[in-house]
């Protein structure tokens, strides 16, 4: 047990993960986190922040540049958002009744559901953005059956947005603020809530007056 908290520490720290992981662990992180449901932990946006701020100051992240690390990282999200598509259109209804367990959480899925309901195909790029329902919006967009050329357009544009936005801030931040890197804990953290930040009050003061998720049809 105390073994498997380590492991979780370790992969919620984005310093930790490039030093030890690299690009394969990076790129696996990316996967998980925007289409496997049981990556809705790990720390994408700070993960992409730090690995811009490391570009800035080595140049390089296994031989790759600032731009090229770019496109992997999307394409590792393209194909992320794919897993959660194909996963929401095998699973259907079903998902939204299975019990919540240690990685599983109906609420984070219920949360995209209404963030899906409100913007539509949209959300698909939007929630690139949104710690949580990132990880649940493309599994929703598979349950809703989205038409998939739709969802193509949008699955790609939202990772690259995301991806270059959250790489270059770091990258252009760490080169214009030389030493900015020991603050990495505090920069982690003010990233973490931000991000967080509006989905959690959404979660609080929803709890007050939540609307009925809409139903699902098979």
């Amino acid at each position: 047990m105390d073994q498997l908290l380590e492991l979780f520490k370790h992969l919620i720290n984005p310093q930790w993960i490039l030093e030890h992981g690299g690009l394969w662990l990076l790129l696996f992180i990316i996967f998980a986190e925007t289409g496997l449901f049981v990556g809705f932990f790990l720390p994408g946006d700070s993960l992409l922040f730090v690995t811009g701020m490391t570009l800035s100051a080595s140049g390089h992240i296994n031989g790759l540049n600032v731009w090229e690390v770019i496109g992997v990282m999307a394409l590792a999200g393209i194909a992320g958002n794919f897993a959660g598509y194909w996963f929401g259109r095998k699973s259907g209804p079903l998902l939204f009744k299975r019990k919540d367990s240690l990685l599983f959480k109906k609420k984070h899925l219920e949360a995209a559901h209404a963030f899906y309901e409100k913007y539509g195909g949209g959300a698909i790029v939007f929630a690139r953005f949104l710690p949580f329902i990132r990880t649940f919006a493309p599994i929703v967009a598979g349950v809703v059956k989205m038409e998939y050329k739709k969802f193509i357009v949008y699955n790609i544009i939202g990772s690259v947005a995301w991806v270059c936005s959250m790489i270059l801030l770091g990258y252009y931040l760490g080169k214009a603020i030389p030493g900015l890197d020991e603050h990495l804990e505090l920069i982690v953290l003010g990233i973490i809530i931000i991000t967080t930040a509006p989905v959690l009050l959404r979660f609080f003061l929803g709890k007050k007056k939540s609307p009925a998720v809409p139903p699902i049809n098979p």
